[in-house]
């Protein structure tokens, strides 16, 4: 059973991954966005409201599109010089307790208030508030909803992991993202 539930951890870990893999490609784009407009600007005086939103716009997306990707590789804030000093089981109930009594809620609540945004945005036909603007604003107010689902299923693959540690057999307590053997055998 632990086994099986690792497996389908690992599944949702995997879209949330691709998703943010996908979403790191945006600092390309928004690189030469940002050329583009400080070279239009500098050389030309030629100013685009377009340029500075798409700008903030990629920067948005990206950020969104990895939330869940950076959460699963451990690459949030975290308070280092306590949690590593910590064992892997109390790091385990740290992360299941934080999972269920905070971070489920909040991506539950970002998820129903931002359909909200999103089909409001969407039905009004939002667009910039700058007449050279971009319109469609729905479109970037959609990647709130799903950069807080891809945080969300991460959210749920760690909590499988932390269950599968504290509570499966020792082959599924290695197989989990807490335990420290297995954690140091990906990084080689």
């Amino acid at each position: 059973m632990m086994r099986t539930l690792l497996s389908f951890s690992q599944q949702i870990e995997r879209l949330s991954s691709i998703m943010g893999r996908i979403g790191a490609w945006a600092i390309i784009a928004l690189m030469l966005v940002i050329i583009t407009d400080v070279a239009l600007r500098r050389w030309f005086v030629i100013g685009s409201t377009k340029l500075q939103e798409l700008e903030w716009h990629l920067h948005g997306a990206l950020f969104l599109l990895c939330l869940g990707w950076a959460y699963g590789r451990n690459a949030h804030v975290r308070i280092e010089l306590v949690s590593e000093r910590l064992s892997d089981r109390t790091r385990a109930w740290i992360e299941l307790l934080g999972c269920l009594l905070f971070l489920t809620p909040y991506v539950a609540a970002i998820l129903i208030f931002g359909a909200d945004y999103v089909s409001y945005s969407f039905a009004y036909n939002e667009a910039s508030a700058s007449p050279t603007g971009l319109s469609n604003r729905w479109i970037i107010k959609a990647f709130i909803p799903i950069g807080f689902a891809l945080l969300g299923i991460t959210a749920v693959s760690r909590c499988i992991n932390a269950i599968a540690f504290l509570f499966g057999d020792e082959e599924a307590a290695r197989m989990s993202s807490f335990s420290r053997t297995h954690a140091h055998e990906g990084e080689s």
